[in-house]
Order: structure tokens, then C-alpha cells, then sequence
């Protein structure tokens, strides 16, 4: 049907002729989606028939029609009902078909739920999310602040029980590890977050732990990780972290066999805050010359080369290479795909980026477990983007104990190995 749109493109009603083509799209979309999923669940149980002959799962008409609140904005919904005679013999009960496109319970798509934390970490109250949302999303369904709340609450349990997993059948083989410092709604003026993220033996990243503590301090650090090895998390063969000696120390304590590697990011900037401006460029350019090398051997004589151009100038700045060689260049003792995975802590870095900028607004009072769930809830939606590490097949021979020598495999332990 068409309708009047005025010069800027809206209709006589005030609202947005593209919005509204948008929505009806989107309602079509989901109508059919619903029409070919009870179709495929009906013809799949054809077979399926009572003593007298007739099929036991056919159409039963329509539901009530419903307002599912998406991305497009909000959409009526009229889910087909499907009548399923058949009987749950374990139970005695009636079947149901359930929808796995659209739940009964379904009043919002999971990316309008993603917004939700969003809102609350810059700031709004709960009674503020439905006059915000509705200008955006036309409708004001399934957001009201009760609705909201109960949201908070199951965010609250749902990072508890991340929180109490068992990490016994998880095999995490390299570890990168932070504090991380955002401007939430966190009680204690100096707290912080304190983040592990995991490759998995299939070389998938994880994220292991998300909890506050104070200061980076190795008392925090220390409690989070012996909460891990509680739950049953084995020592990973290698740690990733930044200079801060909290972790370190904690480390040390828990899983003594796990190797040390320090990231070079805040390596680099560390000796470049030791140097006058007019010698950062060149050093910068050393100390890439080091962790880009071609191999150890390679990457020691540039840490020699790098002393010498900038050791009587600058002695505090060439020390905090000297004395951190060991831990800096202990990537290279594994497989090169992993290298660029290993000598920083870009993964926790690039996903906490993103997450500062939603929160660096937020004011206010609230809650420490309140903000602390909304952040494990950005964490848990940016993981599912999370690329796996490179030659992930093979990660499973770190564990395994394989030696590299110059990034390449040139040993398995056949008793490890079988």
C-alpha cells in the first residue's frame, strides 16, 4: 500500500518511510523463517500417526499475535501453532513444539538485550532505558523498567555461575592476563578489573575469569587464580601479561610451572617513557627490531645492539630490556604461527578498547555486582567474534610438550604423544 511521505521523507503519521519499509521487511523475513521451520518440523514427523490412521503432528492455525522488539525496530509477530499429539513416554506428558527461531518467552532479540548493558554502564537508571529505546526503536515492548531489572538480576547470576564453573574438561594452553582499569560504577576508588583470557587446545579464545580487585595487587591476583585451580583448571604452559609484578607473584605461588612472557606493548612504552621525545622514534624502531626478529638467537643480538646505541644516554630505559630478556623472548621457544599471539596482551587490550569507550561517560552511584555483570555481559557478546589463533591445530602439541627451535616443530615425546 503506498503511503504520503512529506519532503523529508516521513510519513503523514511523523514517522520514517525508510524505518517502515525496514520494518515491514523484517516482518516478512520472520514469517516465513517461522512458516519454513514448522513446515520442515511437520514433514520431518509425516510418519508419525495414531491407530487409525491420521497424523499425530499437523497445523494447528496461528498464535496470538505479539510485538518482538529488534534491531529493525519493533515487529508484530503471528507465530504458527502446530498441534503434536505424540506423548513423552519418560514423562507421560504432552510434546510441544517449541520454535528455536522464536521462543515463547521471546519479547527481544538477543542484539536489543546487548544494548541493554550498553545503557546501564553509560549512566541511564532503568526507569531511563524505555523513553531511550522507544525513540529508536518505535515501540517501547518488553523494555519496561521491570522488565529491565529482572534483566540485571539474571546478568548478576549469570556471571556468578561463569564465575563457580567447574574448569576441570577445559584445557587452557596459553593464558594472557590484565588489570584493567574503566571508569564504571566499581565501589573502591582504585579497583579494578582483573581479566584471564584462555586459547583452548583447540585454539580458540576464551574468557577464563572476570573479577574486581585492588590495585593489581598480588593478593587479588592470587585469590583469583587459586579460585581457577580450585575449579579444576590445570597450569597453563604459558602466561602473557604486562610488568606489573602483582600477577607475576601471584603466578609464581600458583602454578609455579607455567613460563613467563611479557608483553611488548607495555614494554615499549615503558622504555619510551624513560627516553627524551627526540629518541623515541629511532629506539622504538630498535625494539621492534627485537621482538620481530627471525628467531631468539636473532633478537638477542638486536637487545645487544640496542644496549649499545642507547646504554650511556639512556641507562634506565636499556635496563628494563636487559633485565626482562628471559621473560621478552620467551615466545620464540614456540611455534612462529603463535608468535604474534603470544609476545602481547592485544586480546584482552583490543576488547577492553572497545569497552572503555562505552563506559568512559558513565556517573553515578550503583552497583558493584551490577557493573560488574553489565561488563562480563560486553565480554561474553564481543567473544563470540573472537578469531581462534593462528595453526590452531597445533596448539594441542604445546600441551603435548613439543620443542621448537626456531619456530618450527622438531620434537614430540613419543610417551607424551601416545
Amino acid at each position: 500500500m503506498l503511503s504520503v511521505v512529506n519532503a523529508d521523507g516521513a510519513t503523514a503519521d511523523g514517522s520514517s518511510l525508510i524505518d517502515e519499509i525496514v520494518r515491514e521487511g523484517a516482518r516478512r523475513m520472520l514469517a516465513a523463517a517461522l512458516e519454513a521451520e514448522v513446515n520442515a518440523y511437520i514433514a520431518e514427523l509425516a510418519d508419525q500417526r495414531d491407530v487409525t490412521g491420521h497424523r499425530l503432528v499437523v497445523r494447528n492455525g496461528y498464535h496470538q499475535p505479539r510485538t518482538v522488539t529488534t534491531a529493525a525496530g519493533a515487529v508484530e509477530v503471528k507465530a504458527p501453532r502446530v498441534n503434536d499429539k505424540r506423548v513423552d513416554e519418560a514423562t507421560g506428558e504432552r510434546r510441544r513444539f517449541s520454535s528455536a527461531i522464536l521462543p515463547p518467552w521471546c519479547r527481544k532479540s538477543p542484539k536489543i538485550s546487548e544494548v541493554l548493558p550498553l545503557l546501564y554502564l553509560h549512566g541511564l537508571s532503568s526507569g531511563d532505558f524505555v523513553p531511550a529505546l522507544e525513540q529508536f526503536l518505535g515501540s517501547s515492548a518488553g523494555l519496561s523498567p521491570a522488565t529491565v531489572t529482572r534483566l540485571t538480576q539474571q546478568w548478576k547470576a549469570d556471571h556468578a555461575a561463569f564465575m563457580d564453573r567447574d574448569l576441570a574438561e577445559v584445557d587452557y594452553v596459553y593464558m594472557w592476563a590484565d588489570g584493567i582499569h574503566l571508569n564504571v560504577r566499581l565501589e573502591e576508588a582504585k579497583a579494578c578489573l582483573l581479566v584471564l583470557v584462555g586459547v583452548r587446545a583447540d585454539g580458540s579464545k576464551e574468557l577464563v575469569a572476570l573479577k574486581d580487585g585492588y590495585r593489581e595487587s598480588s593478593e587479588s591476583w592470587a585469590d583469583l587464580l587459586r579460585d581457577c585451580a580450585r575449579r579444576g583448571m590445570r597450569a597453563p604452559v604459558l602466561a602473557v601479561g604486562d610488568g606489573a609484578l602483582g600477577f607475576w607473584k601471584a603466578l609464581a605461588e600458583v602454578f609455579p610451572e607455567t613460563r613467563e612472557q611479557r608483553c611488548w606493548v607495555h614494554k615499549t612504552a615503558n622504555v619510551l617513557d624513560a627516553m627524551p621525545k627526540s629518541a623515541q622514534p629511532g629506539a622504538k624502531k630498535a625494539i621492534q627490531d627485537i621482538y620481530n626478529a627471525e628467531d631468539k638467537q636473532h633478537a638477542q643480538a638486536a637487545i645487544k645492539t640496542f644496549a649499545q646505541l642507547y646504554g650511556a644516554k639512556f641507562p634506565k630505559a636499556v635496563k628494563k630490556v636487559t633485565d626482562d630478556e628471559a621473560e621478552l623472548l620467551a615466545f620464540f621457544d614456540f611455534l612462529a604461527e603463535h608468535w604474534i599471539h603470544l609476545r602481547t596482551t592485544n586480546p584482552i587490550e583490543s576488547t577492553f578498547a572497545t569497552v572503555r569507550l562505552r563506559t568512559k561517560v558513565t556517573g553515578g552511584a550503583g552497583s558493584r555486582t551490577a557493573a560488574l555483570a553489565m561488563v562480563f555481559k560486553l565480554v561474553e557478546s564481543a567473544q563470540q567474534r573472537w578469531r581462534a589463533v593462528n595453526a590452531p591445530h597445533l596448539v594441542a602439541l604445546v600441551r603435548a610438550g613439543a620443542r621448537f627451535e626456531r619456530g618450527q616443530l622438531v620434537e614430540r615425546p613419543e610417551a607424551v604423544a601416545a
